[in-house]
């Protein structure tokens, strides 16, 4: 079943013109003077100040920036949780004024129902929507033996290890089909060793499928690992201050963390956030 625009928090946008740069004429994801101040007890809190960002389909890009300067606020603003107070979001060149199916959100914290098995948690969306059939069953253990839990379909959350309840929270989130991923720090919470895992593995399932990916960190290594493009923002109110072309070549491996380029990257990455 097709979703409209309107169900997915979109409306029409008008579509950009292609520039020299060889962006598409119609970016994943387009964010146009982005503003935000939150209020409390009459004392106003500037997040973010004029963000501008096009994200192109199939690209991964990080935003990097220290603690508080605004990279979840954007990234919730994107994902249509929260309403900017000036500029606009559009996704394929529908403006967002809500979630939708089409922009998926992985959190810090996995967010699986602890009462359903890891097969009922990726089955959770298509059944909320009537969508229960051998089709979306068959896609959900395929997608659970993609992600490596295919001994695991019937267990419960607190039957998995962190890592785990990672992937199984990322296979819930693609068995909709996501034309953008939304991460928010999703493997900060993570020992060091099973988060590098989580990061190869993320790095090997965005080769195949190819999604969007729009990642927040405020780890430099981590951010040059992924990214084609690393975006560094100031401390608040957030700003986009540098752009960072990553030309590591893919497909990336382990053995990426140790080489001199690797760790040139990483340097000029920290040296340019600390400017920042």
């Amino acid at each position: 079943m097709g979703v409209s625009q309107h169900e997915n928090g979109l409306q029409p946008a008008q579509s950009t013109q292609s520039g020299a740069s060889g962006v598409p004429a119609e970016p994943a994801v387009s964010v146009s003077g982005i503003s935000k101040t939150f209020w409390r007890d009459g004392q106003p809190t500037k997040a973010l100040h004029d963000i501008h960002l096009g994200i192109a389909p199939g690209e991964f890009v990080c935003l990097l920036g220290p603690s508080g300067c605004g990279k979840s606020t954007l990234l919730h603003i994107v994902a249509g949780f929260i309403a900017p107070d000036e500029g606009e979001i559009a996704a394929h060149g529908g403006r967002v004024t809500g979630p939708g199916v089409d922009r998926c959100v992985l959190f810090q914290s996995p967010t699986l129902f602890p009462w359903l098995t890891s097969r009922d948690n990726v089955l959770f969306g298509p059944r909320s929507r009537g969508m229960d059939n051998e089709e979306m069953r068959s896609r959900a253990d395929a997608l659970l033996a993609t992600v490596g839990l295919e001994d695991f379909k019937d267990h419960y959350p607190h039957q998995l290890s962190g890592g785990m309840r990672h992937r199984a929270a990322l296979a819930r989130a693609l068995i909709n089909r996501p034309r953008i991923l939304l991460m928010d720090e999703p493997f900060a919470a993570l020992d060091a060793i099973t988060r590098e895992q989580m990061q190869n593995f993320l790095l090997d399932l965005w080769q195949r499928e190819r999604m969007t990916v729009l990642f927040v960190t405020h780890d430099v290594e981590e951010a040059a690992l992924l990214s084609d493009r690393v975006c560094i923002m100031s401390p608040r109110p957030g700003r986009i201050v540098d752009i960072v072309d990553i030309e590591l070549a893919r497909p990336r491996d382990e053995a990426l963390r140790d080489t001199a380029e690797f760790v040139t990257l990483r340097r000029g990455l920290r040296e340019r956030l600390a400017d920042a």
